[in-house]
């Protein structure tokens, strides 16, 4: 037991210090050696956990999936404006939120997955995929939302702008300050294209006083 838990322990290691070479650096950047040496291992064992590059990768890109999913699905439901436990609709927002930070903060990882995830045979392997595509048609099956949404189209397009924007705000801004600005210019927009293109607006009154804000 205790050499099983040395041997996820190692795992990890050497996962984060995948993670924190392809934030920082890219995918070009990353390498067994490089990550190896980050981890304080040396490559014997960190080939033992991973044999390619690529294994190493496809670890980190099942990573992300894991991480935002439980960052941006939990407790999620979808309800109106005319529902008194949620009288802000907050859910909607915060997942909107989570996701846009998520990549400005994060905008190796979450292009990495981007590309990794839509370039796969089935994306819905990948949990995070899977329960977007899945909350998208059940917004697209309810009555608050417009009629005839293409729910795979819709998908692929808003993970595309949640993770691609932050190549523009990485070409543009240089403080943390300018990268909030950023980060609520975007939120802003996706939830206006989410307003008037997905949802019936009337449902939602007090989604569009957070537009105003």
């Amino acid at each position: 037991m205790s050499r099983r838990r040395n041997k996820e322990k190692t795992r990890e290691v050497i996962l984060e210090a995948a993670r924190t070479v392809l934030a920082s650096d890219g995918p070009d950047a990353l390498s067994l050696s490089k990550v190896a040496n980050l981890a304080g291992i040396n490559r014997g064992t960190a080939y033992q956990h991973f044999e390619t590059r690529e294994d190493l990768i496809k670890a980190t890109v099942d990573w992300v999936g894991e991480h935002l999913s439980s960052k941006v699905f939990r407790g999620l439901y979808l309800e109106s404006s005319n529902d008194d436990q949620d009288p802000t609709n907050r859910p909607i927002f915060e997942v909107i939120s989570d996701l846009v930070e998520f990549a400005v903060e994060k905008p190796a990882l979450a292009r990495i997955w981007l590309f990794e995830v839509l370039a796969s045979d089935a994306p819905d392997d990948d949990l995070f995929f899977r329960q977007f595509e899945q909350v998208t048609q059940e917004l697209a099956d309810s009555p608050i939302s417009q009629d005839g949404i293409d729910v795979e189209a819709l998908s692929v397009i808003m993970l595309a702008g949640y993770f691609l924007w932050p190549v523009w705000v990485k070409a543009r801004v240089c403080t943390k300050e300018d990268r909030q600005e950023m980060i609520k210019r975007m939120r802003r927009e996706v939830l206006r294209l989410f307003m008037y293109g997905v949802l019936r607006p009337q449902e939602f009154p007090n989604l569009q006083e957070i537009l105003e804000q």
